[in-house]
């Protein structure tokens, strides 16, 4: 049947963990999927050339890749090794068609406040001109510090579009994690602000508060109101990519064909009230993946 929306939706690599990425590939155009989030482990163990041959030869578009980052050596590398692997990343990403790369501040570690504010600004300073000039946007992402202890230090949604904002460089934008920040009490009066500076959702669901041991659940099965924030995220304006990334023990006890089904009827329903307005398209028979 064919579907038309005007939501972008693409799955990530790390829900279909498992999976090589010839048969991620097939099964997400079997499930109507066009676009996929790529992880750069599993880009290496495939490499570069061989990952936009396969991409190109599928027709499945690459909604971000990810990630770079840990400037603040809270990974156990230097400053400057950070630097040259993110701007390897950026290089990554122009050649399999990546048009966003997902970075990591890094914990603050032993360092100030001060002092890893200093560090990402002068680690961007370096890499958003190589990011400007490779058609690619760096998308800063703010981690809630019960979710992700050690990735970064900017625990707020409001900080981070702060940040951004006085950075000022077309090439730094915003990635939004759903998961970590959709029950902030703020998020609706900030989208206006945060959609001017967004370059990436990322969705899952969870049942209670964020924690480093939630699973990332498919939406409907949480506590979260998805479908209420992605229509909100449509109304303000926002028509970038919607990233589902769903991992956990649940996700493996389901299937990943069963996990795509259901995230493909969750989307299709999201979109419904959107398709009265679409004109007819013109689609792409897909033929079935084999079993």
């Amino acid at each position: 049947m064919p579907r038309v929306s005007r939501l972008q939706m693409s799955i990530s690599q790390l829900t279909t963990y498992r999976w090589e990425l010839p048969v991620e590939l097939d099964h997400l155009a079997y499930h109507g999927f066009d676009a996929v989030a790529l992880w750069r482990t599993k880009v290496s163990d495939v490499g570069v050339d061989q990952t936009r041959k396969l991409l190109d030869r599928s027709g499945i578009r690459v909604s971000s890749l990810q990630w770079a980052g840990g400037f603040t050596g809270s990974d156990g590398r230097t400053f400057r090794e950070s630097v040259d692997d993110a701007a390897e990343a950026i290089a990554t990403a122009e050649r399999i068609g990546a048009e966003v790369l997902v970075v990591h501040t890094g914990c603050r570690g032993g360092h100030t406040l001060g002092h890893a504010r200093r560090l990402l600004r002068e680690s961007l300073e370096l890499l958003a001109p190589l990011a400007a000039g490779r058609g690619v946007t760096l998308a800063l992402e703010p981690h809630h510090p019960a979710a992700a202890v050690g990735c970064g230090f900017i625990p707020r949604l409001a900080q981070a579009l702060e940040w951004v904002d006085r950075f000022n460089h077309p090439a730094v934008r915003l990635s939004l994690d759903l998961w970590q920040f959709g029950h902030e009490a703020t998020l609706r009066d900030l989208l206006p602000d945060v959609v001017k500076h967004l370059a990436l959702v990322k969705l899952a669901d969870r049942i209670g508060p964020p924690s480093s041991d939630r699973e990332r659940l498919p939406p409907g099965q949480g506590d979260l109101p998805l479908d209420r924030i992605v229509a909100d995220l449509h109304a303000a304006g926002y028509r970038g990519d919607l990233e589902l990334e769903i991992v956990g023990e649940a996700v493996e006890a389901i299937g990943y064909d069963s996990v795509l089904r259901h995230l493909r009827r969750v989307t299709d329903e999201w979109a419904g009230p959107m398709r009265r307005s679409v004109p007819r398209e013109i689609v792409r028979v897909v033929s079935p993946v084999r079993r």
